[in-house]
């Protein structure tokens, strides 16, 4: 019972730290952290003991499936040339330039084992940069931090295994160890593919015979990156880009027919898991804090100046971290614009490349995998013998987390300062012309429609009553396309008289609510009538869309 009362507890926390992110001027998953590091306190004692592997498999697959599911697949192509540089070759770069650091300012470290904590130290959390953004990031930039997000957490926690094998073992073959990267990765990527287009022909199936309960629908797509990453991981592959993949695939096969209440469902549960893993990712790292301090202190004989140098150390490395970071950002970002320009194209970005530079540097924040990674380091290097410094190792990553955290919650918003996010015309202009064309769709279909029911003639008064009705529908689609086409100044009108038409509409949805529970206070109807009526007056609502 104790553990149900914990996740309990944590759960809670997850929603109260929300509301208090909204009180406290401070990103959220600070506010998680501090949470749990108050919990974790001797006076209330609360701990939770942290099994790396099951974090693993818990947290990570939903997650990255979930990224993977909402990145934007064109976005994504068009900026594969940055992402990949990002992803990989910063990976490389910062394993080799960080763990020889590593390795000189703390010599207790050998140099595999530096190699190892440099590699777990480079994957990003793009959810972080995203809560500290609060949406301001530049839009190209944004999906170059997540698709780094994405794809560095399986480059970097291979390289990872690697330097952990050559740690243990002493032997390391370069070769060797590209070659197992490539098939690992490729591997994955297929194997996330491939199962995740055998659950959508399941479900095409299944619709096909009537199965289209969508609750049923939605525990397949629950289930889908756990069997991804287990799969992938059985098979000697990266079970952390096969969630990835399939993510990516399952986002084409979502457009099944007859899949609308199924997708609502679904956006729903898939939301309140990432709200809710987040958070208790972020509590947990807080949890985690004072063993991790008391660990890295245990063996020495004063407490407050071991904590400070060991602090100064986990500073040194996040500034060399940081440097190699804008290092490789401005070269490749240099050499892109170089690129483009000789190609007679524009630049990525509206902002200066100056200040896209550091803002690419400061969105590299740490999070759930780095934390996951080195919690997994073994206790034992071989029978009776301890892992070298792996407590140091833990208290490192996990002050690097908590440094990239705050320098970016000081960062972000000067360097975001005078930076609007303007909208985005391009992607404005697609979205009109998408609706004016399924609107004339739509009036097309209208007009060839046969106003009769299976064969059967209608009256003269259903007759009339089916014309006003197609006639009532056609005005509809046809006013949508006068919208479209009429001038700004009529379209910021009819923006205008739409936006009243919400706010009427939202009164008397509301007004039949009110009418509804007091029905149901008085005894008059049912609580099946309720659950029927709310729910299509919830569906209506939500209809509208958001309204000012």
């Amino acid at each position: 019972m104790q553990s149900a009362y914990t996740v309990l507890i944590l759960l809670m926390l997850v929603s109260v730290s929300k509301l208090v992110g909204r009180m406290i001027p401070l990103p959220l998953p600070l506010v998680q952290i501090a949470a749990g590091a108050l919990l974790a306190w001797p006076t209330l004692g609360l701990h939770v003991a942290l099994d790396p592997e099951l974090f693993l498999f818990l947290f990570l697959p939903p997650l990255l499936f979930s990224d993977g599911w909402r990145m934007p697949k064109r976005d994504f192509w068009r900026l594969r040339g940055p992402i990949l540089t990002l992803a990989v070759g910063l990976v490389l770069f910062t394993v080799v330039g960080a763990g020889y650091f590593i390795h000189w300012i703390l010599p207790s470290i050998p140099l595999p084992v530096a190699f190892a904590l440099a590699a777990v130290l480079s994957p990003t959390d793009a959810v972080a940069v995203s809560a500290i953004a609060q949406d301001r990031l530049p839009t190209p930039l944004m999906h170059m931090l997540q698709g780094e997000a994405l794809m560095n957490d399986a480059s970097g926690l291979v390289t990872f295994k690697f330097a952990l094998v050559a740690a243990i073992t002493g032997v390391f073959s370069l070769a060797e160890a590209s070659l197992t990267f490539v098939l690992v990765a490729v591997g994955g990527l297929a194997i996330g593919v491939a199962l995740s287009w055998l659950v959508g022909r399941l479900r095409a199936w299944m619709i096909a015979r009537g199965w289209d309960d969508p609750a049923t629908h939605v525990v397949f797509m629950l289930l889908l990156p756990f069997a991804a990453y287990v799969l992938a991981e059985r098979l000697g592959a990266s079970g952390i880009l096969s969630a990835v993949a399939a993510g990516m695939m399952q986002s084409w096969l979502d457009l099944l027919p007859r899949q609308t209440s199924t997708r609502l469902l679904n956006r729903s549960v898939w939301s309140l898991l990432e709200f809710a893993f987040n958070g208790l990712i972020f509590l947990l790292l807080g949890l985690q804090l004072p063993d991790i301090i008391k660990a890295v202190t245990s063996h020495e004989a004063s407490l407050w100046p071991t904590l400070l140098w060991r602090c100064l150390d986990v500073v040194a490395i996040f500034a060399v971290l940081l440097a190699l970071r804008f290092i490789w950002v401005q070269s490749i970002w240099r050499l892109i614009g170089v690129i483009r320009r000789w190609r007679g194209k524009e630049s990525l970005v509206p902002v200066a490349n100056a200040r896209s530079c550091w803002l690419l540097t400061v969105g590299g924040v740490r999070g759930a995998v780095t934390l996951a990674g080195v919690m997994s380091v073994p206790l034992l290097i071989s029978a009776g013998k301890d892992f070298p410094e792996r407590d140091l190792l833990i208290f490192i990553a996990a002050g690097v987390i908590l440094l990239s955290l705050v320098s970016a919650c000081i960062a972000l918003p000067l360097l975001l300062r005078g930076v609007s996010k303007s909208p985005d015309d391009a992607l404005r202009q697609e979205a009109q012309d998408t609706w004016r064309r399924t609107a004339e769709a739509a009036i097309h279909a209208l007009e060839a429609e046969d106003l009769t029911e299976a064969g059967t003639a209608l009256d003269a008064s259903q007759a009339a009553l089916a014309a006003e009705l197609k006639a009532r529908l056609m005005a509809e689609y046809r006013h949508q396309l006068d919208t479209f086409n009429d001038s700004a100044e009529a379209q910021a009108l009819a923006a205008q008289m739409d936006q009243l038409e919400r706010r009427l509409r939202l009164r008397a949805l509301r007004a039949q609510r009110l009418e509804l529970y007091n029905l149901h206070r008085q005894h008059q109807i049912g609580d099946d009538v309720v659950r029927q009526v709310l729910g299509e007056l919830d569906m209506s609502e939500a209809n509208l869309g958001p309204v000012k």
